[in-house]
């Protein structure tokens, strides 16, 4: 187990240090990144988490997890959800300069009126480094 631990480590550093060079074309695996956007008749607020991402120019295109704050009244007559949820979606990003266009794709469990789903959405957000 420390020998993977280990090796975990030396591959994330080793990642780390791999981005200072001062090429033209990076590729990074997190970043800052704040979107807000439309789901599902309802709202999410991300921070883009763990990703994959290139970089040419000013341009930035990539494909992660976006741990996230869905917004959305539940509709049933019983017992209800709460309207603020925290769930973890998957998606795509284009990012110029600092703004980030984003087609987020959330899962929606499945429940005694619907089968569970995978809802796609769009957002609008922020880049801050």
């Amino acid at each position: 187990m420390k020998k993977i631990l280990y090796g975990c480590g030396i591959l994330i550093s080793g990642l780390y240090f791999s981005q200072e060079n001062d090429s033209k074309v990076r590729v990074s695996f997190f970043d800052g990144i704040a979107v807000t956007g439309y789901v599902d008749h309802g709202a999410f607020l991300n921070f883009t988490g763990p990703n994959v991402n290139f970089t040419h120019k000013s341009t930035k295109m990539m494909i992660g997890m976006l741990p996230s704050l869905r917004i959305k009244e539940d509709q049933s007559s019983g017992t209800k959800n709460s309207s603020i949820m925290p769930t973890l979606g998957v998606g795509f990003a284009v990012v110029y300069k600092k703004v980030a266009l984003q087609i987020p794709f959330y899962y929606n469990t499945k429940t005694s009126m619907e089968n569970g789903s995978w809802k796609m959405g769009i957002g609008l957000g922020y880049r801050f480094k």
